[in-house]
C-alpha cells in the first residue's frame, strides 16, 4: 500500500509515545497509534502526524487481551500496511507502595500489561515481518525502565520486575529472530517528563530524580523518542538483543 514504512506505536495517545509517533511521522513513517482510553489525545497526535506528511490511523486495543492485540495489528494491515517497526511503549506502573502492600490485582495487571502485551504484539510482529514467512525483516523497539537496574524499593518493586522481564525478553527475543531479519532492542528509560508519576500518586518523584541524576534533569520525551529513532534505523543495523540506557548518567 504505502511506499513509506510502517510503525505501530504502542500507548501513544501522550507523553512518550506521542513524542515516538510524532518523531516517526517528521522521518518518513506512517504511523499506527494505539490507545486504551484517550481517544481525543490520540486523534491529536494523528492530526499532528499528518501535518508533518503521514499517513496516520489509531487503534483502540488493551494490549494485554491477545485478541484485541491480533486485531489491532488487522486494522494496520487494512488501513497502512504492514508493520516494518513496532515500538512496545504502553505500560502501567500499578501505583506505588512497599513491595509488602501490592494487591494482587495491581500485580496481575502490570505484568499482563507489561509483559504479557509486549510478548503478543512480538507475536503479531513476527508474523508481518519474520523472512520465513516471505517478509523483509523489520525492528522491535521495546521499552525498559531504569527500575530493571535499581529495583525502585518502597515504590515500584512489581513495576521493576516487570520491566527486568521485558530487558530478559528482549535479549532472547534478539537471539531468537535475527536468523528471521528481526532486530528486537530496548531502551532502559530513565524518569521522563510524563503525567505518569502522579497519576499513581507519588508526583513528587521527577523532582527527586532529578536531584540525583548527573544530567541534572529528568528525560523530555522527546529523548526517548530520539533513541527509539535510532533502533529503528539502518544506523543501528547490527544491534540487537541490547538495553540501551536513556537516562541522564543515573544507573546501577
Amino acid at each position: 500500500m504505502s511506499v513509506r514504512p510502517v510503525v505501530l506505536v504502542t500507548g501513544a495517545s501522550k507523553g512518550i509515545g506521542a513524542a515516538v509517533a510524532e518523531l516517526f511521522a517528521g522521518e518518513g513513517y506512517d504511523v499506527c497509534i494505539n490507545y486504551l482510553s484517550d481517544e481525543k489525545g490520540a486523534r491529536r497526535v494523528a492530526q499532528r502526524c499528518e501535518r508533518l506528511g503521514a499517513r496516520a490511523m489509531v487503534a483502540c486495543a488493551d494490549i494485554s487481551r491477545a485478541g484485541e492485540v491480533s486485531r489491532m495489528f488487522k486494522e494496520c494491515d487494512d488501513g497502512l500496511g504492514s508493520v516494518a517497526c513496532v515500538v512496545n511503549n504502553a505500560g502501567v506502573i500499578g501505583g506505588a507502595s512497599p513491595l509488602q502492600d501490592v494487591s494482587q490485582e495491581s500485580l496481575a495487571a502490570t505484568f499482563q500489561t507489561n509483559v504479557f502485551g509486549t510478548i503478543y504484539c512480538i507475536q503479531e510482529a513476527i508474523k508481518r515481518m519474520s523472512t520465513a514467512h516471505k517478509k523483509t525483516g523489520g525492528a522491535i523497539i521495546n521499552m525498559s525502565s531504569v527500575a530493571a537496574v535499581l529495583g525502585s524499593p518502597h515504590e515500584y518493586v512489581h513495576y521493576a520486575a516487570s520491566k527486568g522481564a521485558i530487558e530478559t525478553l528482549t535479549i532472547g527475543a534478539g537471539k531468537e529472530l535475527a536468523p528471521l531479519g528481526i532486530r528486537v532492542n530496548a531502551i532502559r528509560v530513565g524518569t521522563t517528563d510524563t503525567t505518569m508519576h502522579a497519576a499513581n500518586g507519588n508526583p513528587d518523584r521527577p523532582n527527586k530524580v532529578a536531584a540525583i541524576t548527573p544530567m541534572g534533569r529528568i528525560a523530555d520525551p522527546i529523548d526517548i523518542a530520539q533513541a527509539a529513532l535510532w533502533l529503528a534505523s539502518e544506523r543501528s543495523g547490527f544491534v540487537t538483543g541490547t538495553c540501551l540506557t536513556v537516562a541522564g548518567g543515573l544507573s546501577d
